[in-house]
């Protein structure tokens, strides 16, 4: 029974000095009111009970007791029945530790909202849905579940995967062709180290993108080669020009961030230049599940499993905060991608994997989706008819899928507006962030076939961002800072 009680005790590190026997009980309030003065152990923390930290220490009982009734009766705790013992809250601030003060700098100022593209509303997340499925998950996982296990992920998430991807995304594969990882930027990395270590030089990307995909690129050793876009999307015929290009990373279903997909006729155009050159095109399908006003595109993948790579992501459609993505190899490139991992990389969460298979063989993915395709579509749709009302003079594109929408503004007033939305408290990006910047060892503008047309003044609006009660007010904040009508 003694055992058992103390191991009921929460932990408590402290330092005792070297003591006598007589000295047992001072040396232990000395170095409790050390651990409370320095702010170790806040305000209102429950100590130990003198029982567990007594066996904990290898101390008798009544010492600990003595110690702590010392501190009581100074004020440095409190004790009362059902309550256990706490440090006292006290009045005074603890004084932080001696070292170098904080910059006098005023912090930057707080946006108050949100319209920043790349999140979905985690407000949304489905908290009680994802709850059961973990406890269904957990209870049916066998024991060497939570060991290593595969660097490729769990075979139950594979295998879920596997026919889900089939099913909503035109996806064709098999479990052994999958590979689990923490997010899309990490899958991204393993396929710039396994392009690199097959003899690539360079990848060709979108003139527009995100510029953190393109630093990682080049920090594996390739070079980034942009590729100019028009009405059907991207130039996908100037990689005939790049003999010194073997990949290209393309967001087909739902550019981002001009929002439009790539035509039919370039779908296959970059599929047949991948064959008849052994390319590869890797196929970012961010947001692929998000869209209103057209019939689904489905994924580059299907036309081609060999020489396409598809990577999907929870990130868009539950959180980012799970990190938890994936990649539809070709059967060659499988070996490679996972020597590519170094051990801190290898294990993906093993709870997270379990859950995510039985959200989505239990329906409960498919739900979500649907449900958070309706209230995005209604957003969307509530962002249009504001502009139609008190702008509109400013073309909104990029609308009939995802989660942000482009706004055209005019000629040389992008900068003007994104200083507007900071004096209102509006996070917002201007289109120009998204322009590629060649950067050292990548092709710039001017450098041939792939350089970039002149960047037009826009917004990126990421009305997917914010919760539905401050979708409003950020709404209104946007509509103050566009330019007036000429």
């Amino acid at each position: 029974m003694e055992e058992s009680r103390a191991a009921t005790g929460s932990d408590l590190h402290l330092d005792l000095p070297a003591r006598g026997t007589a000295g047992v009980r001072a040396a232990l309030s000395a170095a409790l009111r050390e651990a409370v003065g320095s702010g170790r152990l806040a305000p209102g923390t429950r100590l130990p009970s003198s029982r567990s930290l007594a066996t904990d220490l290898g101390l008798a009982r009544n010492t600990v007791a003595d110690a702590y009734g010392e501190l009581v009766a100074e004020g440095w705790l409190t004790a009362r029945q059902g309550s256990g013992t706490r440090v006292a809250l006290r009045a005074d601030p603890v004084p932080p530790p001696a070292g170098r003060s904080a910059p006098a700098a005023r912090a930057p100022r707080r946006r108050v909202h949100n319209l920043l593209p790349g999140s979905p509303d985690l407000s949304a997340f489905p908290r009680a849905a994802w709850l059961t499925a973990a406890r269904r998950a957990l209870a049916a996982a066998p024991a060497d579940a939570f060991g290593y296990g595969d660097p490729a992920g769990r075979r139950e998430l594979r295998d879920a995967l596997t026919h889900y991807l089939a099913r909503a995304r035109g996806v064709r594969t098999i479990p052994e062709r999958i590979v689990v990882c923490a997010g899309f930027v990490q899958g991204l990395m393993l396929l710039s180290r396994a392009l690199k270590a097959l003899g690539g030089a360079a990848v060709a990307v979108d003139s527009y993108g995100l510029d953190l995909h393109w630093s990682l690129i080049r920090g594996e050793g390739l070079r980034t080669v942009p590729l100019p876009k028009d009405e059907q999307g991207t130039r996908v015929g100037e990689l005939e020009h790049r003999p010194d290009v073997r990949a290209v990373l393309l967001t087909p279903a739902h550019h981002f961030p001009t929002g439009m997909p790539l035509s039919p006729e370039r779908r296959s155009a970059v599929v047949d230049w991948a064959r008849r050159t052994g390319g590869l095109v890797l196929e970012d399908d961010y947001d692929g599940e998000f869209r209103y006003d057209r019939q689904p595109v489905g994924a580059l993948q299907g036309l081609d499993p060999d020489r396409v790579v598809h990577l999907g992501t929870a990130s868009k459609s539950l959180a980012p905060g799970l990190r938890l993505a994936w990649m539809v190899l070709p059967q060659h490139l499988v070996g490679e991608v996972l020597a590519a991992k170094n051990p801190a990389e290898e294990m993906t969460g093993t709870p997270d994997q379990l859950t995510l298979a039985e959200f989505v063989t239990g329906g409960g993915y498919d739900r979500h989706l649907r449900s958070m395709r309706l209230r995005y579509r209604r957003r969307r749709d509530r962002l249009v008819a504001a502009l139609a009302e008190r702008a509109p003079h400013i073309p909104v594109t990029g609308i009939a899928a995802g989660l942000h929408a482009v706004l055209e503004l005019p000629p040389g007033t992008e900068e003007s507006v994104l200083r507007a939305a900071a004096r209102e408290s509006l996070a917002l990006e201007g289109l120009g962030r998204y322009r590629h910047d060649p950067g050292p060892g990548g092709a710039g503008p001017g450098g041939g076939a792939g350089a970039a047309a002149p960047a037009p003044d826009g917004l990126v609006v990421g009305y997917g961002t914010p919760p539905d009660h401050a979708f409003p007010a950020a709404l209104d904040a946007l509509c103050r800072v566009l330019p007036p009508a000429p």
